[in-house]
This record gives C-alpha cells, sequence and structure tokens, in this order.
C-alpha cells in the first residue's frame, strides 16, 4: 500500500485529491495539512512514502517544508512531489534541488496523477516529461557551476557518463541499451554516482548534470 500525504492550502484541491488517491486499491491518503508546519508535523507523525507538496501556501510554504522534510534522516524515505500551477516556475526548481523527486502541474490529468505517485514511491523520479528537462534547464544556467564541477572530480568516466545520460531523461533500461550494458549495471552506476555526489534521488542528479555543464539546457533524448 503507498501512503500519501496531502499538503495545500485549497481544500477543494485536497478533496478531490483524496477522493481520486482513496479509490485506487494501492493508494491510502494517510493526512492532509493546509500549510508547511502542518505538513511537517504530519510527515513526521506519519511517515507516508509519498508527499503531494503545494509550492505556494500562507506562512511557511512548501519549499520552505520541503527542505526542512529532506534535511531529516527519519524522513528519508518519504518522496515529495511538487504541485504547482505554473510549469516554468523557479521555485519549483529549487525544490527539487531540496530533494523533491519531481512536480506535476495541478491540471494534470488524473491518470498521470496517479501514474507518478506509482512511480515515486517504487524510486524513480518525474523526470522524463520535457517540461521537467526545460525547467531544470531554465533554471540551472543561474546555479554553483564551478562547485558542481568540482564535485564531478569523485566520478569515474563512465559515472560521469551516466550522469549526463539521466540529465537527458533516460531511465536505467534506457542507458543499458545505449551504453549496451545490463539494466543492473546501468542502476549500478546510477546508485555510485548518486552516493558520491550526495544527492538524494535521481531528481537531484538531474539538476547536478544540468548544473556542472554535463547536460546543456536545451538538450532532448
Amino acid at each position: 500500500m503507498i501512503r500519501v500525504a496531502l499538503a495545500d492550502d485549497q481544500l477543494l484541491v485536497r478533496a478531490g485529491l483524496r477522493a481520486l488517491l482513496d479509490a485506487e486499491p494501492d493508494i491510502e491518503v494517510v493526512g492532509e495539512a493546509s500549510d508547511g508546519d502542518e505538513a511537517v508535523t504530519l510527515v513526521r507523525r506519519e511517515h507516508p512514502d509519498v508527499v503531494l507538496m503545494d509550492i505556494r501556501m500562507p506562512g511557511t510554504d512548501g519549499l520552505q517544508a520541503t527542505g526542512t522534510i529532506t534535511a531529516d534522516q527519519e524522513l528519508e524515505a518519504t518522496r515529495i512531489v511538487i504541485l504547482t500551477t505554473f510549469d516554468l516556475d523557479e521555485y519549483v526548481f529549487e525544490a527539487i534541488r531540496l530533494g523533491a523527486s519531481g512536480f506535476l502541474v495541478k491540471d494534470t490529468e488524473p491518470t498521470e496523477l496517479l501514474g507518478g505517485v506509482r512511480a515515486v514511491a517504487s524510486g524513480e523520479a518525474l523526470l522524463s516529461p520535457r517540461v521537467t528537462r526545460r525547467l531544470i534547464g531554465e533554471f540551472a544556467q543561474r546555479s554553483r557551476e564551478s562547485t558542481v564541477s568540482a564535485e564531478l572530480d569523485l566520478l569515474t568516466e563512465r559515472e560521469r557518463e551516466i550522469v549526463a545520460l539521466v540529465g537527458q531523461g533516460l531511465s536505467n533500461d534506457e542507458i543499458a541499451d545505449q551504453l549496451v550494458v545490463s539494466p543492473a549495471t546501468a542502476k549500478t552506476h546510477v546508485s555510485r554516482s548518486m552516493i558520491k555526489l550526495g544527492v538524494r534521488d535521481r531528481a537531484q542528479l538531474v539538476v547536478v548534470a544540468y548544473e556542472s555543464g554535463l547536460v546543456k539546457p536545451g538538450w532532448t533524448t
């Protein structure tokens, strides 16, 4: 069972999300929050698998709440999906940098939202849609490239290649096909790269790929 927490200041939005999610046999909504402080309290109490987090809320917003949750080692297993009204939103990029696993625009089709929740719960990140890569490419140009470039010295040449492919939105299976290795080998390289770079998940690995220049804004697969 995938346990989901909802954080949005609009009651109708939360009600709609709850109705959609609770109708699925493999998903359970474990609680709701109307601001960032409530979201942090809820997550610490329930330890959900996934949090659907509105980025703009009164008081403590979704960005601050995301940073608090991802910084808490006891909540390491909880994945955050940002909900936003606008796809090109600098706050969304910052949330991904802080450790969110991706984002969904609020007018996303129900099937896409459900698929996103399941993907994130299984350890994937919402990175493949072109809009996500466009968002990261748009704002990574303003990033800390020199610092990240130094961090890349920790990686082998093959690991750098893997990080670049992750940054282009490729799955482990697609990376395996392109490099002519097994999916398990590709997954191992991705995991080792994440450990060396100290990133939380694939979403942050994509940010590193752009910030370091391994992937240039506008590249597509």
